[in-house]
C-alpha cells in the first residue's frame, strides 16, 4: 500500500507518531522541525514529570517508534523517508534526560550537535545507517538505531567539553 507523504498523517496511528505528530510534514528541514519538536515537549515533560516518569515514556517511545517508523515506511514505500522524524524526537529526548538540567545555552548546543551527527552522518552512525536499510522490522530497527548513535555522539561530545571546562 503506497501512500503520498501529505495524506498519511492520518492514515494510521502508526503514521501520526511516526510523522512527529505532523512536524515530519515540515516542506522544510523536517528532521530539524522534529527536533524542534522533541526539544519543545520535553521541556514541558521535565516541568510536568519527574525524571523516572520521563525515562519510561522515552523507553516506551522508543519501542513504539520501532514499530511506528516499520509500518509508516512500509507503507510509504521508502526505506527511511524523511517525513519520518520520530526518531529524532526519541533521540533528542535522550538527549535532554541525560543533559539536562543544562540552560538554554547548553540546551542549544545540544541540538546543534545533534542535527549535525544526524545530517552529516560521520562514522558510527553512518555505518549503522547504511547497515540496515530496507523494509520491514529491520529497517524500522536501522530507521531509529542512527539517531540513538547521533544522540550518544551528542552526550560525549559534551561530555567532553563539560570535562574540559570544568577543570
Amino acid at each position: 500500500m503506497m501512500i503520498k507523504k501529505t495524506d498519511i498523517l492520518l492514515a494510521h496511528p502508526a503514521h501520526f507518531m511516526a510523522l512527529g505528530f505532523g512536524s515530519g510534514l515540515a516542506v522544510v528541514g523536517p528532521g530539524t522541525v522534529g527536533t524542534l519538536w522533541a526539544w519543545a515537549s520535553y521541556v514541558i515533560m521535565d516541568y510536568c514529570l519527574a525524571t523516572p516518569q520521563i525515562a519510561g515514556i522515552i523507553l516506551v517511545s522508543l519501542l513504539m517508534g520501532w514499530w511506528a517508523c516499520t509500518v509508516t515506511a512500509d507503507h510509504m514505500g521508502v526505506s527511511d523517508p524523511s517525513a519520518i522524524v520520530w526518531d529524532e524526537v526519541v533521540a533528542f529526548w535522550i538527549i535532554m534526560l541525560v543533559w539536562m538540567p543544562a540552560g538554554f545555552g547548553g540546551q542549544c548546543m545540544a541540538f546543534v550537535l545533534f542535527r549535525f551527527f544526524d545530517i552529516a552522518k560521520p562514522g558510527p552512525v553512518g555505518w549503522c545507517d547504511r547497515l540496515f536499510k530496507g523494509g520491514g522490522y529491520r529497517g524500522g530497527f536501522g530507521i531509529m538505531l542512527d539517531d540513538l548513535v547521533a544522540a550518544f555522539l551528542t552526550l560525549l561530545v559534551l561530555a567532553l567539553w563539560q570535562a574540559t571546562h570544568l577543570s
